[in-house]
């Protein structure tokens, strides 16, 4: 874990209550696609955490959601304001599980991590493929981001305003072969993605935390072997060890 202060480069809305935040400032502290930042915005008590969508030397990329009084502060940012991050928490997606054709699911703003993620994979000369899942065409946001690294995307909405009509269920039907899943979304998605699926996969889990690096046992979710804390030893738990 790094505490670093980030220069704010852009801040702007991409989609209804979605905004892109690219930050300037040390990266050294992400290892992984899948790790989260916890940001501290002033006039709020707790640190707010986002995923992380894409990093490069002295450049963060991140995508957040307006859903609350954090949020909404943020989107009141400018470019040049600085902000107080803890980065490198997580463990973040294992690549060398990935086989040849790894299938990529994500439910709303679980899509940036899994951006970081296929952009990793490809450059090993795997052959990612996404099913992105929203409610209506206004909530799309980073499909064209994935087309452009290559990468083929199934888009669906709840409502059918965009591609398929349906959930990331349907889209994964019309996926065709893979070899290994990774999906970040709400619980309930991914609930649903591990009963879709018959390979084995990584689920990056959503949840409210409290420190967001392992003190408060807040964030805890049932394993196999025992409760693991999603800030510490998630976001990201494999398929097989989930206790639904």
């Amino acid at each position: 874990m790094h505490q670093t202060s980030f220069e704010i480069a852009s801040n702007r809305a991409v989609a209804e209550q979605i905004y892109e935040l690219a930050l300037m400032g040390d990266t050294g502290g992400i290892t992984a696609p899948g790790q989260f930042v916890n940001l501290r915005l002033e006039g709020c008590f707790l640190r707010r955490p986002v995923s992380v969508c894409d990093w490069i030397d002295g450049w963060l990329l991140l995508y957040y959601k307006v859903a609350g009084r954090g949020t909404a502060a943020l989107a009141e940012c400018r470019p040049g304001q600085v902000l107080d991050l803890l980065t490198g928490l997580g463990n973040g997606y294992d690549l060398e599980k990935s086989g040849q054709r790894p299938l990529l699911v994500g439910g709303g703003v679980g899509a940036p991590p899994l951006y970081g993620l296929a952009k990793r994979l490809a450059a090993q000369g795997k052959e990612p493929a996404a099913v992105l899942g929203f409610n209506r065409a206004e909530e799309v946001f980073l499909a064209g981001g994935f087309e452009r690294l290559g990468v083929p995307v199934t888009l669906c909405t709840a409502d059918g305003s965009a591609g398929v009509k349906g959930l990331v269920t349907d889209g994964i039907a019309l996926a065709g072969e893979y070899s290994y899943v990774y999906a970040c979304g709400p619980e309930p998605m991914l609930r649903a993605v591990c009963e879709a699926v018959p390979t084995g996969g990584q689920f990056s889990f959503e949840e409210r935390m409290g420190c967001g690096f392992g003190a408060c046992m807040g964030c805890t979710h049932k394993t196999k072997t025992g409760e693991k804390r999603i800030c510490r030893e998630g976001p990201v738990l494999e398929k097989e060890e989930i206790v639904w």
